[in-house]
């Protein structure tokens, strides 16, 4: 062999060599990240609320905190137990489920995967290896209802639930209690879409409402509460945005938005977890106090420094 082809062969080796280091180095430190996995609500991305606000709060962790995160969607994984089961697979240190909708299925995989961390938003369990996030939703809602009271000249308020079950009710009790906290002899006309999905159908219903004299419009139904922003625009009446600050959707129309920070939740459930290792157990209830709930800058309305205190007074009570 001559001293060329040696030389090469030893090159050869010396780079074969290098590269393995390298990807052990690359192997290990992507290992010794914390890693999330997340099923997304119904709807998934796109929604403009609800999980665009947890993906928002798990790209933040990733930037700032240096996680890793990965995720399902329902039109994807077909069921909520095959994502979760999926996620778990890929050795997540906390697999988390959006949405009280995923509440039987997480708690499925999480039976057969006792040694997994679990978080439920917007639901509660009773299993061990799971962490509840909920978040009062009332007062939120209920300053939704003061703002859409002070708002209104008719004197007649709409709210539209993505369904009529427990949770979503509690944003309606939350608004109707707000509003009539202002002025006991308002009117509030209450519809359930049945559809977290369909802004066509959010648009139909508030429609129907504005036909009826409502001027401000209030929806806790996700992308179908989009439909109902911008035909609250289209129409010239106000509206109030849900979960994140929806205001650029219907620039015109929405006054304010209740912020239920799912972002946040999912930050600093990251920051714990980077920073601790774990993550609280049981039930973690967020509101006004804890930073889970607030309201969006108000705009569109210009409101006078008397009401302005007003609604400041009731997130103090609150």
């Amino acid at each position: 062999m001559t001293t060329k082809n040696v030389a090469a062969m030893l090159m050869t080796i010396i780079i074969i060599i290098l590269s393995g280091c390298s990807q052990a180095e690359t192997t290990g430190t992507v290992d010794n990240k914390v890693k999330i996995g997340i099923m997304l609500s119904d709807v998934g991305l796109g929604d403009q609320s609800f999980s665009d606000s947890a993906f928002y709060g798990l790209e933040r962790a990733r930037d700032e905190l240096g996680i890793l995160f990965d995720y399902r969607e329902l039109k994807k994984s077909k069921t909520y137990e095959k994502g979760l089961t999926e996620l778990v697979h890929e050795n997540n240190d906390i697999v988390v489920g959006l949405g009280f909708m995923v509440q039987e299925d997480l708690e499925k995989v999480a039976k057969k995967f006792p040694e997994q961390q679990f978080i439920l938003i917007d639901a509660v369990s009773d299993l061990k290896n799971v962490t509840s996030i909920t978040f009062k939703e009332d007062q939120g809602s209920f300053l939704a209802g003061v703002v859409a009271a002070l708002s209104t000249k008719t004197g007649k308020l709409g709210f539209i639930g993505g369904d009529d079950v427990p949770l979503i009710n509690k944003f309606e009790k939350g608004f109707v209690e707000g509003a009539q906290a202002v002025n006991p002899d308002i009117n509030v006309a209450v519809q359930y879409a049945g559809d977290f999905g369909n802004d066509q159908l959010g648009a139909n219903l508030a429609r129907e409402m504005i036909t009826n004299d409502v001027d401000v419009l209030y929806a806790a139904a996700g992308f179908t509460g989009v439909g109902m922003l911008k035909e609250a625009q289209a129409k010239k009446v106000m509206a109030i945005g849900v979960d994140s600050d929806q205001y650029f959707y219907a620039e015109k129309a929405v006054i304010t938005s209740m912020l239920k920070n799912v972002d946040v939740a999912m930050y600093q459930m990251a920051k714990q977890l980077v920073d601790n290792g774990n993550v609280p157990t049981g039930h973690v209830e967020l509101g006004i106090k804890e930073n889970g709930i607030d309201l969006a800058p108000l705009r569109v309305k210009q409101f006078t420094d008397e009401e302005k205190k007003q609604i400041e007074d009731w997130k103090k009570k609150l």
